[in-house]
C-alpha cells in the first residue's frame, strides 16, 4: 500500500472541516486519495444511545464513544472513573471524596453538592440500569467494552435526572466463544493493579462470563503536624471488585443476569488547610503531596460496599421486540475525615492551642454514612422492527429507592468524642411512560419524536440527637413532588454518502430536590424542580475515504429554576436554591483520524458558555478568600454575613474550555508489534463555588499521559508488556475547596509511573 501523501495535522483538519460544513463530498483530495487506496480505515462505532444499536454517525444526538487503547490507555494507574475528565467534549468529574461519590458536569451542568442524597443533571447509566445515589457512581471501570457520553437533555428515553446529559457503561458480555483476560501493572508509591475477565460456552444455549479486579496502595502521605506526627499515615487503599454473568440464548429468547459487587477500604480524600496562597490561585511553596498537617488523621477512614444485580429479558416477535430490565442495587459508606485540614483552632481549659497551617477558626472533624441503601428499578419496553418507514418503541419504568443517611460530628479537643448525630431516612418513588417514533420520509431524511410523563415523589425526615453547636435535639420532616412530560424533536438529513446533519430540541426536568443535613443548622431545605429546553444541531462526517471522521455540534440551551447548591459560607452545610433562570451555549468538535498505517490521531475540542441570570439570588461566602462578586450584609448569629450577589456569573466547575488530543504510532517489529501514545487533555480555569473569588478560582489544568509497549502473539494467546505515565510533568495545582472555615484545598493526583503485563487468551 502506498504512503500517504505528506500534510500537517492542522492541513488535514483544516481541509476536513471545510468539507464537512459545506456539506459536500471530499472530491478534490477524495480523487486525489483514491489513486493510493487505503484499507487502514477507521472502524465503524456502533452504540446504544437510544435504546438500540445503531451507527454512531447516523444518530441524531451529541454522543462520543471511547473504547479499545484509548480507554486502556486512560485508565492506567489505577485510576478510578475520575480518568474520564476533560477526555470527552463537555465531560467533566470532580469529587471531593475521593474514589467514591463523583459528581459528573456535561456542558456546564452539575451538581457540587456533597451531602450523600444529592441529585445530580447527568445520570449514570451501567448496562442499562440508572445508577441514581452518587455512591453507586463511583463503582470501578473494568471489563468495560465502551463508554457513551450522550450531551444534551436525555429525558425522553432515559428519564429520571438527565437535564444535562447521560454517562453510559457497557460492560463486556458473555458469549459462545473463550475468551478472556488477565493484567497486573505497579506504579508509583508501591500501587498494584491488576484485572481479569474469562468466559465461554456452559452450554449450546447458556455462557458466562467472570470478571474481577483488585486495587492495592499503602498509604504514603506523612502527617507532620505538631503532636500529631506519623509516618504513611493517609493516601492508601484496597479495591476489590467482581462482576458475573450469565447469558441464555434462545431462539427468540435471551436472558442476561448480571451481579457485581464491591468493597473499598482507604483513606478519604486529602483536604489541606490553607494551601492557597491569600490573595492568589497559587499552592503555597512549601507544599508537598506526601504530608498533611492534621490534628485529624489518625481517625480518618472511608469504607465501601456496594452490590447488585440485574435480569434482562427480551423476546423476539415477529414484528416487535419485548425487553424487560428487572434491577436492585444497595451501597454502604461510612467516610471519616479531617474536614479543616489542619490543627487546633480550639481550647482546652480555656487556653488556645497551637495551630496551623496558617488560621483555623475552629477545627472541624466530620463523617457521613449509608448504612442502609436499597434501589429496584423496572423498565418494560416494546419496540417495534417493521420494514417499512415507521417504526417505534413504547415503555414503562419504575424507581424505588430507601436510603439512610447518618451525619457525625467529633469533639477533635476531646480525642474525637461523637458531640454530634442526624439520621436522615429519605423514600424516593417514581415512574414514567414513555414513546418514541421514528419516521423515514426519503432515503435521505428520518425525523424521530419522543414524549415521557414523568411523576416523582420524595418523603424526607431528619432526626437530631446530638448537636455539635448546642442547638439540641430537632426532629423535621419534608416532602416533594412533582411531575413533568419531557420530550424531543430530531432529523437526520444524510447529506451524501459521507456526511449526516442533524437538528435537535429537547425539554427535560430534574424532579424536586431535599437536603437535612442539619448538624449545623436547623434547617432543611428544598429545590423545586428544574426544566430546561436544548437546540443544537451538527454535522457527522466521515471523509478522506474513511482515514478521517469529523462531527461538530452548536447547543444553546436555557434552564428555569435551575437547583444550585450553596456549599459552604460558614458552616460546614449545603442549602439548596433555585435560579431564575441560567442559559448555555457552545460548540463541541469530535475528530478521528488515520495518519497513516502507523498513526492514529484523534483532536477534540468544546466551548461552554454558561451565565446565571438572577439579580435577586446572592448566597454566603468564604471564611478568610477574596470575594470578587458584589456583596451586602445580612445580620448573622455570631454578627454581620456577606451575602454575594450570582447575578452573571458562570456555573461552579464549568470550565469554558476542554480539548484533548491523542496520537497512537504502531509499528511491527520482529514477530510482533512496538506501540506508544500519547495523550494531553486540556480543562480552562473554574469557579469552584456559586461566588467568585481570587483563591477558589481554579487554574488551567493541563495533564499528559504517555504508553509505550510491545505486544505479541503465541498460539490463542496474545501478550503486552507495557510502560507508562500519567500527569508527566507532575501539574500539581487546586481542582476543589472547603470555604466554611479555611481556605482548604484538594489538590489532582500527582505524576504516576508504572509498568503492566497483559495477557488475552481466545
Amino acid at each position: 500500500m502506498k504512503a500517504m501523501k505528506r500534510s500537517t495535522l492542522a492541513t488535514l483538519i483544516n481541509a476536513t472541516l471545510f468539507s464537512a460544513v459545506a456539506g459536500t463530498s471530499f472530491s478534490s483530495l477524495a480523487a486525489e486519495e483514491k489513486t493510493a487506496k487505503k484499507s487502514n480505515q477507521l472502524e465503524v462505532i456502533q452504540v446504544t444511545a437510544r435504546k438500540r444499536v445503531e451507527n454512531a454517525q447516523e444518530v441524531p444526538v451529541a454522543v462520543s464513544a471511547l473504547q479499545g487503547d484509548n480507554l486502556d490507555a486512560y485508565s492506567s494507574a489505577g485510576m478510578d472513573i475520575r480518568f474520564l475528565n476533560a477526555k470527552i467534549p463537555s465531560l467533566s468529574i470532580e469529587s471531593s471524596f475521593g474514589r467514591s461519590f463523583p459528581r459528573f458536569y456535561v456542558r456546564g451542568l452539575g451538581n457540587t453538592d456533597f451531602d450523600l442524597n444529592a441529585s445530580q443533571p447527568v445520570s449514570l447509566v451501567v448496562d442499562e440500569v440508572v445508577q441514581e445515589n452518587a455512591i453507586l457512581k463511583g463503582f470501578p471501570v473494568f471489563d468495560v467494552e465502551r463508554v457513551e457520553v450522550l450531551r444534551g437533555p436525555q429525558g425522553t428515553l432515559f428519564g429520571r435526572n438527565t437535564p444535562a446529559g447521560l454517562v453510559k457503561f457497557d460492560t463486556v458480555k458473555p458469549s459462545q466463544e473463550f475468551d478472556g483476560y488477565g493484567s497486573v501493572s505497579y506504579g508509583s508509591r508501591g500501587a498494584v493493579d491488576t484485572s481479569g475477565a474469562v468466559g465461554g460456552a456452559l452450554t449450546d444455549r447458556l455462557s458466562a462470563r467472570v470478571s474481577l479486579l483488585w486495587q492495592d496502595k499503602d498509604d504514603y502521605i506523612d502527617n507532620q503536624a505538631p503532636g500529631f506526627e506519623a509516618k504513611d499515615e493517609q493516601g492508601g487503599y484496597t479495591e476489590k471488585a467482581a462482576r458475573v454473568q450469565f447469558l441464555y440464548e434462545g431462539d427468540d429468547f435471551t436472558a442476561l443476569l448480571n451481579y457485581h459487587t464491591r468493597d473499598l477500604d482507604g483513606s478519604p480524600i486529602a483536604f489541606r488547610a490553607n494551601v492557597i496562597k491569600t490573595g492568589t490561585n497559587e499552592l503555597v511553596d512549601n507544599y508537598e503531596s506526601d504530608v498533611v498537617y492534621q490534628d485529624a488523621a489518625s481517625r480518618s477512614t472511608q469504607q465501601v460496599e456496594s452490590e447488585g444485580a440485574s435480569l434482562k429479558l427480551e423476546w423476539e416477535l415477529k414484528n416487535h421486540t419485548i425487553t424487560s430490565i428487572s434491577a436492585w442495587e444497595s451501597a454502604e459508606i461510612y467516610s471519616r475525615a479531617d474536614i479543616d485540614g489542619g490543627y487546633g483552632g480550639f481550647s482546652i481549659d480555656d487556653v488556645p492551642v497551637a495551630m496551623g497551617p496558617g488560621f483555623i477558626p475552629f477545627s472541624s472533624e466530620s463523617a457521613d454514612g449509608i448504612p442502609d441503601h436499597d434501589q429496584l428499578t423496572q423498565e418494560l419496553r416494546l419496540s417495534s422492527n417493521f420494514d417499512g418507514d415507521l417504526n417505534y418503541q413504547v415503555g414503562v419504568f419504575y424507581f424505588d429507592e430507601e436510603l439512610t443517611i447518618e451525619n457525625f460530628s467529633y469533639d477533635t479537643s476531646n480525642n474525637g468524642v461523637l458531640n454530634g448525630y442526624v439520621r436522615q431516612q429519605q423514600d424516593t418513588t417514581a415512574w414514567a411512560i414513555f414513546g418514541s417514533v421514528d419516521y423515514t420520509f426519503s432515503d435521505d431524511l428520518k425525523v424521530t419524536a419522543g414524549l415521557r410523563y414523568s411523576d416523582d415523589d420524595k418523603d424526607f425526615v431528619a432526626d437530631r440527637t446530638l448537636s455539635p453547636i448546642g442547638g439540641g435535639a430537632l426532629l423535621v420532616g419534608r416532602d416533594v413532588s412533582d411531575d413533568h412530560v419531557s420530550w424531543d424533536l430530531s432529523a437526520n438529513y444524510k447529506v451524501n454518502d459521507d456526511v449526516n446533519w442533524y437538528g435537535r430540541v429537547a425539554n427535560s426536568f430534574r424532579a424536586p430536590s431535599l437536603q437535612g443535613r442539619i448538624l449545623f443548622g436547623d434547617d432543611v431545605t428544598t429545590a423545586e424542580s428544574e426544566t430546561v429546553t436544548s437546540y443544537e444541531t451538527g454535522i457527522k462526517s466521515d471523509v478522506l475515504d474513511g482515514q478521517g471522521r469529523v462531527n461538530a455540534t452548536v447547543f444553546y440551551y436555557t434552564m428555569d429554576d435551575q437547583q444550585l447548591t450553596a456549599v459552604g459560607g460558614g458552616a460546614n452545610f449545603n442549602r439548596l436554591v433555585n435560579a431564575d433562570k441560567t442559559t448555555g451555549y457552545g460548540f463541541e468538535l469530535d475528530t478521528q483520524w488515520v495518519l497513516s498505517d502507523e498513526f492514529n490521531a484523534t483532536f477534540n475540542l468544546s466551548y461552554n458558555k454558561t451565565e446565571i441570570k438572577d439579580n435577586d439570588l446572592a448566597v454566603a461566602v468564604c471564611a478568610q478568600c477574596t470575594v470578587t462578586d458584589p456583596t451586602f450584609q445580612v445580620a448573622g448569629a455570631f454578627g454581620p454575613e456577606d451575602r454575594a450577589i450570582l447575578d452573571g456569573n458562570s456555573l461552579p466547575h464549568a470550565p469554558e474550555w476542554i480539548s484533548n488530543f491523542t496520537l497512537r504510532y504502531t509499528k511491527e517489529l520482529a514477530d510482533g508489534n512496538f506501540f506508544a501514545s500519547g495523550d494531553i487533555s486540556y480543562r480552562s480555569k473554574i469557579n469552584m463555588f456559586l461566588y467568585e473569588s481570587v483563591e477558589f478560582e481554579g487554574k488551567e489544568l493541563i495533564e499528559t499521559g504517555l504508553r509505550t509497549g510491545y505486544t505479541w502473539s503465541e498460539g490463542d494467546y496474545e501478550y503486552e508488556v507495557a510502560a507508562f505515565v500519567r500527569n508527566l510533568f507532575d501539574e500539581q495545582q487546586v481542582i476543589g475547596a472547603v470555604d466554611f472555615n479555611n481556605n482548604t484545598g484538594i489538590v489532582n493526583e500527582e505524576r504516576y509511573v508504572g509498568a503492566e503485563f497483559k495477557v488475552r487468551f481466545f
